[in-house]
């Protein structure tokens, strides 16, 4: 009864919703309330421009529009330093499943953003099914590892039928050819750009080989920053060329990691698979 106890806890504690970046904003009301701005965002548009510098940098997300105050006040924002898990289990409460398909790839100035022209399997985590909306890059990563950065992270975002959003993410390190990522990155693609892919993308080469993982609350990493986001974080890193690396932050064209937020004690459980 305790087991049962806690891994309904959990699974209350963690269900959540990510996104990222995307194309050129539009505008909209200063009335316009979080979850329009969250649905808006989850198709690369925004009511107010950001940026990772200067006056529209992170520092001041929360003063840009009403909807972003989250991303000045909030208390479980993302990303955060992945220090130790506060508690374990062998039992997984994610499950993934992937076939090629193929992408259209933006430019946005931003980022890079990759959407699915297929339906990709759906994934489930606590018996939710959620469906593939985009794939993201940052470089260098969001998430730290007990304070180490990696050179580039992948966040592949998702949404379920009643507006859940979940996000899987996963850092790259220098190693073998991954050959995901070299089809995304053979063709230049300059800031407001766009290109589908002629072939097939196989998704599975994104995430490390082994899924143990780390499951927390968290935000959007992007304004407006929503609170809720159930993040699903691969501790096992995939690899790479160097090359592929950086011709990926080429294509991105600038950091775009938005700063560790702080934990304030956030419950993070390691999963293992």
């Amino acid at each position: 009864a305790l087991m049962a106890f806690t891994r309904l806890s959990i699974s209350l504690l963690l269900s959540g919703l990510i996104l990222s970046a995307g194309m050129p904003a539009q505008a909209a009301s200063d009335t316009a309330t979080v979850s329009d701005v969250t649905a808006m965002a989850l198709e690369g548009k925004w009511p107010a421009d950001w940026s990772y510098q200067g006056e529209n940098g992170p520092a001041h997300w929360g003063e840009l529009h009403p909807s972003y105050s989250k991303c000045a006040r909030g208390r479980v924002q993302s990303p955060v330093d992945l220090g130790k898990a506060t508690t374990r289990s062998r039992r997984s409460t994610v499950r993934v499943a992937f076939h090629p398909i193929r992408y259209e790839i933006f430019n946005d100035g931003r980022g890079i953003r990759a959407v699915p022209l297929e339906t990709q399997h759906p994934i489930r985590i606590d018996r939710h099914d959620y469906t593939l909306k985009h794939i993201v890059f940052r470089a260098p990563s969001e998430h730290a590892f007990k304070g180490r950065h990696y050179p580039l992270e992948a966040q592949l975002v998702y949404e379920a039928d009643d507006g859940a959003l979940a996000v899987l993410a996963t850092v790259f390190t220098p190693g073998h050819s991954n050959p995901s990522l070299a089809a995304l990155t053979r063709q230049p693609l300059a800031e407001g750009q766009q290109r589908v892919m002629d072939k097939p993308l196989g998704t599975r080469v994104l995430l490390p080989r082994r899924l143990p993982h780390l499951r927390l609350n968290g935000s959007l990493t992007t304004p407006p920053c929503t609170e809720g986001v159930n993040w699903v974080v691969f501790t096992q890193p995939v690899q790479a060329t160097r090359a592929q690396i950086d011709a990926m932050t080429r294509l991105i064209g600038q950091p775009n990691n938005r700063p560790v937020q702080p934990a304030h004690r956030r419950l993070m459980v390691e999963e293992m698979r």
